[in-house]
């Protein structure tokens, strides 16, 4: 076991660097200010005391404020507050703003008195379901305790997701800690962490890994931390004690076992590793993170730096098969640039920066509504989709947690310091203090709508020798710059320029970066194109967010497509096609900003034969459509309100769906959904469609009580729905106009895929063409 000596002496070993304080830059008027002031209305709009409800009464204390809705009323109950100490903490650090801290020091001494008041160390707020009875979390412990560890995914003895939930509140009593001084929360991070260890010291091993298959956040990460904060090695034993071993031990021998498991679920266990690696100098801790980074960027990330569709990795490297109304969940990405920046921390590369840049613009921003302040759980990439944001009071989601801190922080990795380099990563407007050669430094520019940086040095205690590095961003070309209007060697894309020299105050770096329309495949498919403008990804604008999109996905058809773009206002990246887009041409506009509108991003593309092929095989589908239309008897469109009522639809623990814009109606553990069919005399077929991947289902179809089958899916059809056929036996309709049918489970353990339509229709007559 690695002693507190040895924890330290690995970290001097190499030069590592690490962003100035967030305390130490304010940001200067642009979107990402903006942001930041939404988000500051947002925080002080809510209440402490409403958070803080299911604490109190778990330890049996009258509650202050009643209790949000959404998350915060069902068993999820309490990760929010975690969330909301962490943005209070980061946005008194990123602005002064003593309201924040005021507010974080009444929490701190809140969860203290609660603390006090169950008298074990225990303090939390999520709650437990069983049937129609809600009760105390707490309760769930025991059970572990005695060998009784049902874990589900997201449930652990009927709790959503406690582990998880700790790891959001530990987070916040740290960044209370480090940003606003707070000397009680570090006693209430290890009175809880007392708590937990004791619940785990008494399990087996096997049976750590049973509870770890619940998904827990990164609870390894908050031991690491908790050890690095403490130098106590009984925290440091827990964090490696908890590593999930069925996701980690495959990641750090380098195999990608991420298809078809939840995405977020695992980012936040690799952070824990890259802090732990930190804390060890454990070589496979740090393979782990950086091979994990490697391929969620390689091959599951979209072109606004998101990734995951219905929170899942699909296959690898089939991007352009999962362009639907559930790509990129919010959460996924703020936990990625959190890796990203552990893995520059250790050896600075603009690569990676580059990718932080792409998904700091192009998804965190578009996450939030700054006029509103609040922000979008999924922000989806198919075409005619618009984002769905949060409700003020009742919602919190994770999303809405993730989105209070990400837009509190928006300077704190601008600048970094290593050694006696400043490296400046993202060019955003802010002025930044390095304390350590008593220098400041004011950034303006327009970027990314503008080309030029100017970086001024305002003060300077006395002329020093340092360096200052600037990222020339990997898609830029012919990138300029010069220091008090001198040329300097500006490097290479996907490097940097550094200017190391004797500097004085009033010195200015100019770079200018030339900023040009291009296409970006996807990583599967090159006809499968989106359109950014230097790092900006840009959409068109399909209609208003509050109006439905009923045309097909707008396609481009050009032998080259760049040509087809003219500028309508190139300062604030807004083109339009001229004549290469199908059905009509198409206004583009930044991505981020079209968040009441309803976007499309990725295109199919192209050439003028290849676009004719396409067009006969349209006609030769509506053909097949209409002849089935021809002989159905009835269609049921399930998940859609009116047809389920007309068709008296009842269900069990079965809810709507809706993905790649089709609706549905999936049945879970012990639930089905039922509805009444018309029929006719003679043979009759029962179509039902599926999404092609979906895996793991196994569920009976009934007609009038009578199993006619049992389906298994198991994802033989990817990248596309599919109709399934099922022969209705003639003898369960003769002398009937409807019949019920029901789609239920096939036992206990399975649940019934979404069906996205129910068609009963009569056979093709074979001696007939069409």
């Amino acid at each position: 076991m690695p002693t507190i000596a040895r924890a330290k002496s690995s970290l001097l070993q190499t030069e590592r660097a690490k962003p100035l304080p967030l305390a130490s830059v304010r940001l200067l008027p642009s979107p990402w200010l903006d942001a930041v002031e939404g988000n500051r209305r947002y925080l002080h709009a809510l209440e402490p005391d409403r958070l803080l409800h299911n604490y109190r009464t778990s330890a049996g204390l009258m509650p202050k404020g009643a209790v949000y809705g959404g998350w915060e009323s069902d068993t999820i109950a309490g990760h929010t507050l975690g969330h909301y100490l962490s943005a209070l903490s980061l946005m008194y650090a990123q602005t002064g703003d003593a309201e924040c801290k005021r507010r974080v020091d009444y929490i701190v001494d809140e969860l203290a008195e609660v603390q006090r008041a169950h008298g074990d160390g225990y303090v939390a707020g999520f709650t437990r379901k069983r049937d129609d009875l809600v009760e105390d979390g707490k309760v769930i412990f025991a059970e572990l305790k005695r060998g009784d560890i049902r874990s589900m995914g997201f449930d652990l003895n009927g709790c959503w997701v406690p582990f998880y939930n700790w790891h959001k509140l530990y987070a916040g009593l740290f960044d209370a800690q480090a940003h606003c001084g707070n000397s009680k929360a570090l006693p209430v991070a290890i009175g809880l962490g007392g708590y937990i260890d004791g619940v785990f010291a008494v399990l087996s091993d096997a049976q750590v890994q049973q509870v770890l298959d619940c998904e827990h956040g990164g609870i390894n990460e908050s031991f690491a931390e908790l050890y690095a904060r403490t130098g106590d090695t009984r925290w440091l034993r827990l964090a490696e004690r908890l590593r999930h071993k069925k996701i980690l031990d495959p990641l750090t021998a380098g195999k990608d076992v991420l298809p078809w498991i939840h995405a977020n679920t695992q980012v936040p266990k690799i952070i824990g590793l890259a802090r732990l690696h930190e804390l060890t100098g454990n070589p496979g801790d740090a393979n782990a993170a950086r091979f994990f980074w490697d391929t969620v960027i390689r091959d599951y990330s979209y072109v606004i730096g998101g990734n995951a569709d219905r929170e899942y990795f699909p296959a690898p490297r089939t991007i352009s098969k999962h362009i639907t109304e559930q790509t990129c969940e919010s959460c996924n990405s703020y936990n990625m640039l959190k890796l990203t920046r552990h893995l520059y921390g250790w050896q600075p590369q603009a690569r990676l920066f580059d990718y932080y840049e792409r998904a700091h613009l192009n998804h965190i921003l578009a996450q939030q509504d700054p006029a509103t302040g609040m922000f979008a759980y999924m922000v989806p990439l198919m075409s005619g989709s618009a984002r769905n944001f949060s409700k003020p009071f009742d919602n919190f989601w994770c999303c809405v947690g993730t989105g209070m801190e990400s837009h509190a922080k928006h300077g704190d990795s601008i600048w970094w310091q290593s050694a006696d380099t400043l490296s400046v990563n993202l060019y955003i407007p802010s002025v930044a203090t390095w304390a350590d050669q008593g220098a400041t430094f004011r950034m303006e520019t327009a970027y990314p709508f503008g080309e030029q940086v100017a970086i001024a040095l305002e003060q300077l205690d006395k002329p020093r020798s340092f360096a200052v590095a600037l990222r020339i961003p990997g898609w830029c070309e012919g990138a300029t710059l010069r220091v008090n209007g001198k040329p300097v060697p500006a490097g290479s894309p996907g490097d940097y320029a550094t200017i190391r020299r004797r500097w004085t105050k009033g010195d200015r770096i100019t770079l200018d970066l030339p900023i040009r329309l291009r296409t970006e495949p996807t990583n599967d498919d090159p006809s499968v194109v989106a359109l950014l403008n230097g790092p900006t990804v840009l959409a068109a604008d399909l209609g208003p967010a509050s109006e439905p999109y009923e045309g097909a996905p707008p396609a481009l058809v050009a032998a080259n497509l760049l040509a087809g773009f003219a500028p309508v206002d190139a300062a604030a990246s807004r083109f339009r096609t001229t004549g290469i887009a199908r059905p009509a041409d198409l206004s583009f506009a930044p991505f981020f900003q079209l968040r009441d509108r309803r976007t499309a991003v990725y295109f199919r593309s192209f050439d003028e034969a290849g676009w004719q092929r396409e067009q006969v095989a349209f006609a030769a589908d509506q053909a097949r459509q209409q002849d089935l239309a021809r002989r159905s008897v009835d269609v049921m469109n399930l998940g859609e309100m009116q047809p389920e009522r007309d068709h008296g639809l009842t269900a069990k623990n079965s809810y709507a769906v809706t993905y790649r814009g089709r609706h549905g109606r999936d049945a879970r553990t012990f639930g089905f959904f039922e509805f009444t069919s018309k029929v006719r005399p003679g043979p009759l077929v029962l179509q039902a469609t599926y999404w092609g991947e979906e895996r793991d289902k196994l569920f009976d179809i009934l007609v009038d009580g009578t199993r006619i089958a049992t389906e298994k899916l198991s994802g033989e059809h990817p990248g596309d729905f599919f109709d399934k056929d099922y022969p209705i036996p003639e003898a369960l309709t003769k002398g009937k106009e409807t019949v019920k049918v029901r789609f239920q489970p096939a036992n206990d353990k399975t649940r019934c895929a979404p069906v996205f339509g129910v068609r009963v229709f009569t056979p093709a007559d074979p001696l007939k063409t069409t």
